[in-house]
């Protein structure tokens, strides 16, 4: 029985996450492992390899055919798969079917409410807002997800548009610090920490600066460093706790 030889610019491929990009009137795709793409886009995975199946660049993945090398010259400016590859990968299309879209964006959706709930409270209870309730103030939003922008980032948009609007009464939850600064850096250091906190709840100057402070957590990386630089590593930061909550609920750090 004679074989049936596959063309050389052909290459099948099997559970594949196609990404498109179009570009110079023609068409670029790769193949990639599911999962995978809003993983890279995120920087979750790190590895190239397991997300790519190939480093190969296609004209149509379904069908195993591979771009041509004069077209990619012409394009790209390269002809090297692996670096075009990468460029797909970031501004390419993800192709799914419907059902499989739908599911991922529901998928986000409910992660970037996790991490909405995680970082805000309810500034009159000081209580943390449920994942359902987060959710609920988001669909009242008519918020969208954006597959290709990561979650972290659009859970801090969700943030500013429930903060402005009047769907829900929400402020990022406080971080509560420790801060102890020796008494020779502690004067210069105070009024500078005072600009940055939200609310000071112990200040006792002696032989050392004793602060405990709630700040918005934005400004802990700015403080930590204030310290670290200004005392040459003798102050001592320590975080108490990220959200305020009562007796009884469960303790989140």
């Amino acid at each position: 029985m004679s074989r049936v030889k596959q063309p050389a610019n052909q290459k099948r491929l099997t559970n594949v996450a196609t990404v498109r990009l179009k570009k110079g009137g023609k068409r670029f795709e790769i193949a990639c492992y599911p999962n995978k793409v809003t993983s890279w886009r995120n920087k979750v995975e790190t590895d190239i390899d397991e997300v790519l199946q190939t480093h190969t660049v296609f004209t149509n993945v379904s069908k195993g055919e591979v771009a041509k090398t004069e077209d990619l010259k012409k394009i790209f400016g390269i002809d090297n798969h692996s670096e075009i590859c990468i460029q797909i990968l970031a501004k390419g299309e993800m192709q799914v079917t419907e059902k499989e879209r739908q599911a991922q964006l529901e998928s986000m959706f409910r992660d970037i409410a996790t991490i909405v709930a995680d970082k805000c409270v309810n500034p009159e209870t000081k209580r943390p807002y449920t994942v359902t309730m987060i959710e609920k103030g988001m669909r009242d939003l008519h918020v969208s997800v954006k597959p290709s922008k990561g979650t972290k980032q659009q859970a801090l948009e969700v943030i500013k548009q429930l903060t402005e609007s009047e769907t829900m009464k929400i402020q990022r939850a406080l971080m509560r610090i420790r801060l102890t600064i020796p008494a020779r850096e502690g004067k210069k250091l105070r009024t500078k920490v005072l600009k940055l906190a939200v609310k000071v709840e112990e200040d006792e100057f002696g032989e050392e600066l004793e602060m405990v402070i709630q700040i918005d957590p934005g400004c802990y990386r700015e403080i930590d460093e204030l310290i670290r630089t200004e005392t040459k590593g003798r102050g001592q930061l320590e975080v108490i706790n990220l959200k305020e909550v009562e007796e009884g609920d469960e303790k989140l750090a």
